[in-house]
């Protein structure tokens, strides 16, 4: 049950700094500007939402 809610927060977070530094709001990385990074941030982030409803899913079975 935790695990995802832990691995849906992580994966939220990642692509959440991912988009950023696409969109080049986040600078220092070479991933900065790069529209790569902008496309798949929001699908990780997308990901992460998607396992956080799972584990609320699964919890209120239970």
């Amino acid at each position: 049950m935790w695990a995802w809610f832990v691995a849906g927060a992580i994966l939220v977070i990642v692509g959440l700094i991912w988009t950023l530094q696409g969109l080049n709001v986040l600078g220092g990385s070479a991933m900065s500007g790069s529209s790569l990074w902008a496309t798949i941030g929001p699908i990780v982030l997308l990901i992460g939402l998607v396992l956080i409803g799972i584990g609320v899913a699964r919890r209120r079975r239970t």
